[in-house]
């Protein structure tokens, strides 16, 4: 049985807090006492969480603050909400995410899979890492899937994937990036005090894919269940919750977690060239470019 850090008065973010592992985590988070701050899309479903979580716990310091984490322009407004009400984060669980079936953009551009699971958590994690260094022992938790291993690599010539698309490799290369992701950044932030690993928390029964409609929601669970791999969130937010207050992982950096122990990820996910490549190919799409040029940035 791992060995729980005291999350009392910890300040914890959690994206995709209102529903599935992200609410499952919240949840855990605010029983053992911590200052939650979850992020979620819907603004009912968010009211509902935070009341539910609230009842749950008996913990008051619970809040959510909705934003779509596929616009930069509400990430940044979460991160200016964060720098103005909290003075350091000791916890980030980047956990939203999605699947589409058909090509979808922002308005940006980006297409829409790598632009909530990937971008929107990068451009959060690095406008909040001034508040992470304030903590001394601050964890970033960044949520994959094992769907990483079906992408040989980042197609860094289409990025965008507008040659051809495919839902289900949009989702895999977004994978794949957050571990590329998690790797660079424990690499960059080594020494800091800062942790980063990944956790993949198997196939969980939520509203993942519902967004696709009803149909390829019942197929994605009935492939699961064919697979003998589903779960329900509570049992998969462990190894999220493993990597956010164990003491046996306090100062392991640059892992990725599985069943709540340390795995092997693909081999693509390891290429040092393309974490790089995508590190900084992240920044010009976020427009923190100048920032890092500056040294204001790892």
């Amino acid at each position: 049985m791992p060995t729980r850090r005291d999350m009392t008065g910890k300040i914890c973010l959690v994206t995709g807090a209102s529903s599935g592992i992200g609410r499952a985590t919240a949840l855990a988070l605010a029983r053992e006492g911590a200052t939650l701050i979850g992020v979620g899309r819907d603004r009912v479903r968010c009211e509902r969480s935070a009341e539910a979580i609230v009842r749950a716990s008996g913990n008051y310091k619970v809040e959510f603050w909705q934003a779509d984490l596929s616009s930069q322009e509400e990430v940044r407004g979460i991160a200016r909400r964060f720098h103005a009400v909290h003075p350091r984060l000791d916890l980030l669980v980047n956990n939203a995410g999605g699947r589409f079936a058909r090509r979808l953009t922002t308005a940006q551009g980006v297409e829409m899979t790598f632009a909530l699971n990937h971008l929107g958590h990068f451009l959060l994690t690095l406008l909040l890492l001034e508040r992470l260094r304030q903590t001394g022992r601050a964890r970033v938790v960044n949520v994959t899937s094992a769907a990483h291993r079906a992408c040989p690599g980042i197609d860094f010539y289409d990025l965008n994937l507008k040659r051809e698309y495919d839902g289900r490799r949009a989702y895999a290369q977004s994978k794949l990036a957050n571990l590329l992701f998690t790797y660079e950044l424990a690499r960059r932030l080594a020494g800091s005090g800062i942790t980063a690993n990944a956790a993949a928390p198997g196939n969980v029964l939520s509203r993942f894919s519902l967004n696709n409609g009803l149909g390829s929601w019942l197929s994605h669970i009935a492939g699961s269940l064919k697979s003998g791999r589903l779960v329900g969130p509570r049992r998969g937010a462990r190894t999220v919750l493993y990597l956010a207050w164990a003491e046996e992982v306090a100062g392991k950096t640059g892992g990725y977690y599985a069943d709540e122990r340390e795995a092997s990820s693909s081999p693509a996910s390891y290429d040092q060239a393309a974490a790089g490549r995508l590190w900084r190919a992240s920044l010009e799409l976020t427009g923190l470019a100048d920032q890092a040029q500056e040294g204001r940035l790892p």
